[in-house]
């Protein structure tokens, strides 16, 4: 066993199963332990991941408990690439950094699709809303923020312009991020860049309940060649994280979807924005 091991979620999740598969046959850790050649010591620290589990042994578990075969293949898989990871060197692992990336994939883009829960879409911020938000504490979130805005504003005049649809829920109008001053120029320049016809704003009204996707922002973007997929964009405070699987981001745009369809449409959705500049 590697020193100091801590496990992976991943892993953690393999002991699970690998318990699952041996609860599920009522087999108590001894006697699993004798058909597979285990010691019932070595299999509860793998069940409970205390120790790595070797691909070849969660091979035999698979075999000795009569797993159908794509199950435990899927399960050994698992533990290869688990086991891969641990074995590099932390210089060695690829390290992407999508939050640092994700301003290219906006100036490559054709259409990006926003919602947002607490903030204004990081491409509709101005600089000061997002000093304000970001506390002034996060340098290098912010000028990646910073590139993101200059990405979509380069695109916004060009001959094939950015088309930007952005959702958000009321409150974000009535949070004032900065003060009254930083939130009233935030607001004018909602109202402003909404009027451009590659600009979609609209806002989902307090009375309108649960919503799809509450509470899960994401970011949806597409492109123009067909070999290039659409890439949905997660972000925490402490990561970025895209997503690319086919099957995720048409979840993502069927959500969009249904959130276009409960908000307000854009007119009245600016009309609710000059309300709010106007109590400011």
């Amino acid at each position: 066993m590697p020193k100091d091991f801590r496990a992976t979620a991943l892993e953690r999740a393999i002991g699970r199963q690998l318990a699952g598969w041996r609860d599920e046959r009522e087999l108590s850790l001894t006697e699993a332990g004798q058909r597979v050649g285990f010691s019932s010591a070595k299999l509860s620290m793998m069940e409970n991941a205390v120790q790595p589990s070797a691909p070849v042994d969660i091979m035999a578990l698979g075999y000795v408990y009569k797993v159908p075969t794509p199950e435990w293949q899927l399960a050994v898989l698992r533990a290869q690439y688990a086991e891969r990871i641990r074995k590099c060197a932390p210089d060695e692992l690829l390290n992407f950094d999508a939050a640092a990336d994700f301003a290219n994939l906006v100036f490559e883009a054709t259409l990006l699709r926003t919602f947002t829960t607490d903030l204004v879409p990081a491409v509709l911020q101005l600089a000061g809303y997002t000093d304000a938000a970001l506390q002034t504490d996060d340098p290098v979130r912010t000028a990646r923020l910073a590139m993101v805005r200059e990405a979509w504003s380069t695109r916004l005049h060009d001959k094939d312009p950015l088309a930007v649809q952005a959702v958000f829920p009321e409150a974000v109008l009535w949070q004032v991020v900065g003060g009254p001053r930083v939130m009233k120029a935030q607001l004018l320049h909602l109202m402003e860049v909404s009027e451009h016809p590659a600009v979609s704003v609209q806002v989902v009204p307090r009375g309108a309940g649960a919503y799809p996707a509450m509470g899960s922002p994401f970011t949806l973007l597409g492109f123009p060649h067909r070999q290039h997929n659409d890439v949905a964009y997660l972000e925490t405070f402490i990561k970025g994280e895209y997503v690319e699987d086919p099957g995720l981001t048409e979840q993502c745009a069927h959500r969009f979807e249904s959130l276009q369809e409960i908000a307000l449409g854009p007119g009245e959705s600016l009309e609710l924005i000059a309300e709010a500049a106007a109590e400011l």
